[in-house]
Parts: C-alpha cells; structure tokens; sequence
C-alpha cells in the first residue's frame, strides 16, 4: 500500500484512488490486524518440541507424563548382527576348549601293552599260608607243621645298615701309576751290560781304558762385565731386544751363543768390558761416549779390543781381585 501511494504522489494523481484503484484491478485486500489473515508466518516446531513429543498431547488422554522421557525396551538396543557374533565367539571357544580336552585325556591315558610271558610269582605274600589251626577234638598227630619255605623266611637273616666293605687295592701312596691303570707303561727291556775288568799285572793295576774323543771341545763363554753403572741394550740379529737395562758395577751379562752375533749398544762406553778365558778385554769406547752396533763374537771382540790394563781403570782392578779372593765352591760328591 505504501509503494502505491507513494508512486501516485510521485506522478500527481491521488494517492487514495489511486490504491483503491489497483486494489479493485489486482484483487488485493489490506487484511485487519485482527483477522486471522493478519499474520500468515507461523514458527516450526523447536527441537525440545520435536524430542518431547509428549507437550503436543492431551495430558487427560496421554498417560505418560510429557516431561519425563519414555523408556525403551530392554531388547531395543541389541542388533541381530550383535547376536551373530556372539554365536560364533561362543562356537570358537568351545572348539578350542574340547580340543584341549580331547588332547589332555589322550596324554594322561594309560594303555598296559600285553606280554608275551606272564609273571612269576616268587614267593607267597603270607608265609604262613599253609599252617592251619589244629582242631581241639583231634589228636596230636593231625598237627600240620609249617613248611621249610616259610622257616627259611622266618629265620633268613637281617639286612645291614651299613654294608661291609673290603677294601681291594693298597693306600694310594702306595700305587705305582705306571704299574697300574688303563694304560700302564710298557715294561722296558732288561739288558745286561758286560763291564770292562782291568787286567791286573802283578801288584799294580794296568792303564785305564781310554775313551775316544768324538766331539769338539766348546768354545769359551763371553760375559759382559759393568765396573761402574752404564745402560746396555743388547739386540739379536732380527732386532728384537734380548736384554737391556742399566748394569751396576759388578754386574755381569752372559752373551748367548746364536748363529749371528748380537749388538751392543752402551751409554757409558768406558765401564763395559768383556771377560774371556779368565781375560779381560776392553772398555768398549772412550768414558762419556755412546757406542752402537757392537758385534758381540769371540772373534770381533778379540779382534778389536786388547787385553785391559787393571793400572789404568782402579774399578776394574778392584773387580778382578774381588773375583781372585772369592772362595771357590767346592764340587759336589767330595768330602768336607
């Protein structure tokens, strides 16, 4: 009605003929606040409306109350599917349980296989089995005395606590390992060695046999002899090191025999020397000085280095004589 009115002023007609005009041609009609056509918008129903379909009822014709919900039915929830599964968990378990049970009675079941002789009884359970009471109404003479099997059991012997041992072989201190055994050591022949008699000519006895000599006599031993300290390294001939230290005065060091002769390598070359056959030779250098590479043989010591003089060096001098005044042990076997 407003749109109308306003368009009629706005083309200078009037605006009352002008809507009662456009009523009448389009068939419009202005609705009273009142009627029921006033308003034609009505609200959907709310969702409490919708979950509660009890505030729709008639509370005189409904029984439930509308407020409170309605109650389901025990078997409402429960799905066939549900009910399916069940099923099978329940067959799976009772499968898995008679097997185990079926396999449980086979284990503890006891089967006796038959044999092919039976068993002999050995001896009655009651000895006395075959004594019987004898009858006051008759005489002695029926009086069955027990049989000799059962006096055997009655008087057999008791058994010992302790069974008595007899011992078979001597103290083991007394054992011989090679005598006895598993594997005993072969016996070795016994020879009989002839024995040289000396052939007595008059009072005096003859020459003693004389033994041929087969093998060379050994050669001298060489010793390395310290007077004052000195450090010493002595190498083989590969190299590896068979002996170092310091040697203090008085100190000797034996120098093995080997196919190649040792190196020596000295700090203070002015306190070693070597002793040979009751000898000495040396020093190997001057006081104060290193040597290297020394070849330790007989013969390039022999070679190189003269006999020492004992006016020149008083440690070596003091040495010898201390080695000269040493009681000398006496052999093994002598009476003292």
């Amino acid at each position: 009605a407003g749109y109308v009115r306003s368009y009629a002023r706005y083309l200078g007609m009037n605006p009352d003929e002008t809507f009662t005009a456009f009523c009448q041609e389009s068939g419009f009609a202005v609705a009273h606040g009142m009627s029921e056509k006033a308003s034609v918008v009505k609200k959907p129903a709310t969702g409490v409306q919708a979950a509660m379909p009890g505030l729709g009822r008639d509370p005189f014709k409904a029984p439930n109350t509308p407020f409170i919900p309605v109650r389901e039915s025990p078997f409402g929830q429960i799905e066939p599917r549900a009910i399916g599964s069940i099923l099978v968990l329940l067959a799976l378990i009772g499968g898995i349980g008679y097997g185990g049970w079926s396999v449980l009675k086979q284990v503890q079941q006891v089967k006796f296989a038959p044999v092919e002789q039976a068993p002999v009884v050995l001896s009655d359970l009651d000895p006395l089995k075959g004594a019987v009471r004898p009858d006051p109404g008759q005489g002695s003479e029926t009086t069955t005395l027990p049989s000799a099997e059962a006096l055997d059991r009655l008087y057999r012997p008791q058994a010992l606590d302790v069974p008595v041992l007899v011992a078979r072989d001597a103290p083991i201190s007394t054992l011989d390992p090679r005598e006895v055994g598993t594997f005993p050591a072969p016996e070795l022949p016994q020879v009989q060695v002839a024995e040289a008699l000396q052939v007595r000519d008059g009072p005096q006895m003859g020459p003693a046999l004389i033994v041929p000599q087969v093998v060379e006599d050994a050669a001298p031993q060489l010793r390395m002899v310290a007077v004052r300290p000195s450090w010493v390294r002595v190498r083989a001939a590969d190299g590896t090191v068979i002996f170092e230290g310091i040697m203090e005065g008085g100190e000797s060091y034996e120098v093995p025999a080997t196919e190649e002769p040792p190196t020596l390598r000295a700090g203070e070359s002015g306190a070693i020397y070597f002793a040979l056959g009751g000898a000495h030779y040396g020093p190997v250098g001057a006081p104060g000085t290193v040597t290297s590479k020394l070849p330790l043989s007989i013969a390039a010591v022999t070679e190189r280095f003269a006999v020492a003089d004992l006016q020149r060096d008083g440690d070596l001098a003091r040495l010898v004589a201390e080695a000269q005044t040493a009681p000398v042990p006496a052999p093994a076997g002598t009476d003292q």
